[in-house]
């Protein structure tokens, strides 16, 4: 099946690649035939797994981002992850499951048979899962991947127009990109495009399409003029900790089963994790005199998201040069988006993730070469022809991403205002908003 080397970390990548193959990514999930009844031991990894990922969105992101902001806005920033989820949540049921996972056509968008998951397989098609735990796990990816875009306008966007454009966002990008690599669509189907966990599907969409909304929305009152330190690097700390800690679950439980391949992708996540951090606030130390909380947690989060689209086919020595590149790519991409591009993306969306998530994307299609102790290429795939793959699949979904974003937030604008008033951003999104305050200062 794929060419094997002498030596440990080989052996074992071939016969992870022998075992299950068809689970590096959901994508796969067509291709097999699924057993009589589900496994039980893969079923509870994957309820864990989805436990995971949410704790990433809820408590994690909410207190990274909000420790980002000033402390005006706190309680805005964690309404808006929450509300954005729940959306994003219940619109998975009724109709988001069907157009990403529904049965294949055209390749485009999956078909809606099943809307409301009331007809839902005793197990899932190329996996050993009952289909509603395989849903289930999906529907943390599609609740998570429109609540990151929110740090890219924090500060100043209206909530109604936030929840408003995520639950749409997650039905005309997030749904169709997911469809495409992982419901069996063109990009997969066609050209062998991979993304373990989602380097295109989540970071790419989410990344490029927050950078879109921050440069329509417009920058913060004082931007590039007034300093806006984060209110509490600690709280930002705490929701890298816990970003860090569920992202085992996000690129774990994309192996779909608890095997080699969710070990190796977990190994991966911490490994690329812990080299980017450390190279982060090195740069940090270099560039500014001292190395910073917010330093650490944003190189972590840089080489986590990184990593996602190769963790479950690539050596741990790759997913530590991951988390380098990342550091120093990431790092510099932040300056160049707001000091070049003079766009306000608030806590670093589209450096972070969606730069991290392209840079991930495509070296894997090098880094899982047999010959750097990767799981090797699928029959009839070469590096070339997997490279041609990656950079396809991450361009056109950039541009979906950014195009669909462009046309969906200047409609739903004309409706619903995207940005709030200059006093209301001046007295804070809490108390304007919400009508409630985070701290009580005396």
């Amino acid at each position: 099946m794929r060419q094997c080397l002498s030596g440990t970390w080989a052996r074992q990548a071939c016969a992870m690649a022998a075992a299950s193959a068809a689970l590096l990514s959901p994508a796969a999930a067509f291709a097999q035939t699924a057993p009589a009844a589900p496994n039980g031991a893969d079923t509870v990894w994957i309820l864990v797994s989805s436990a995971l990922v949410l704790l990433m969105c809820l408590p994690g992101l909410s207190l990274f981002y909000g420790g980002l902001v000033r402390a005006k806005n706190f309680l805005a920033v964690m309404v808006q992850v929450g509300a954005i989820a729940a959306a994003a949540s219940l619109l998975w049921v009724l109709v988001g499951y069907g157009l990403a996972f529904g049965p294949v056509t055209h390749g485009w968008i999956g078909q809606l048979s099943g809307a409301g998951l009331g007809t839902l397989a005793t197990v899932r098609s190329g996996t050993s899962l009952p289909e509603n735990a395989f849903a289930l796990f999906q529907l943390c990816f599609a609740a998570i991947t429109p609540a990151l875009m929110a740090g890219a306008w924090v500060d100043r966007a209206r909530f109604g127009f936030v929840v408003a454009f995520c639950a749409l966002w997650g039905l005309l990008v997030y749904a169709p990109a997911a469809h495409w690599i992982w419901g069996g669509g063109w990009m997969a189907s066609q050209f062998g495009t991979l993304d373990f966990a989602g380097g295109i599907v989540v970071h790419t969409t989410a990344g490029v399409s927050a950078l879109v909304v921050a440069w329509l929305v417009g920058p913060r009152t004082g931007f590039n003029k007034t300093l806006m330190l984060p209110h509490s690097p600690a709280l930002t700390m705490l929701g890298a900790g816990l970003l860090w800690v569920g992202w085992f679950g996000f690129n774990g439980g994309s192996a779909l089963a608890g095997n080699a391949a969710a070990a190796s992708a977990i190994l991966n996540t911490h490994t690329a994790a812990c080299a980017a951090a450390l190279v982060w606030i090195a740069i940090e130390a270099h560039h500014v005199g001292k190395p910073t909380s917010v330093g650490f947690a944003t190189g972590a989060v840089a080489g986590l998201a990184t990593v996602t689209p190769a963790a479950g086919m690539i050596a741990p020595s790759m997913a530590a040069l991951f988390g380098l590149v990342a550091a120093f790519v990431c790092y510099g991409m932040i300056q160049l988006v707001k000091q070049r591009w003079r766009i306000d993306d608030s806590l670093d969306v589209f450096a972070v993730h969606g730069v991290g998530g392209m840079i991930g994307s495509l070296g894997l299609a090098l880094a899982m070469h047999p010959t750097l102790g990767g799981t090797g290429y699928a029959t009839g795939m070469t590096l070339a022809k997997q490279l041609h793959a990656q950079v396809l699949s991450v361009g056109v979904t950039a541009l979906w991403s950014a195009a669909v974003t462009w046309v969906l937030a200047v409609v739903l604008g004309k409706i619903l205002p995207m940005r709030v008033s200059e006093d209301d951003e001046r007295e804070g999104l809490d108390i304007t908003a919400h009508g409630e305050r985070a701290w009580e200062m005396d």
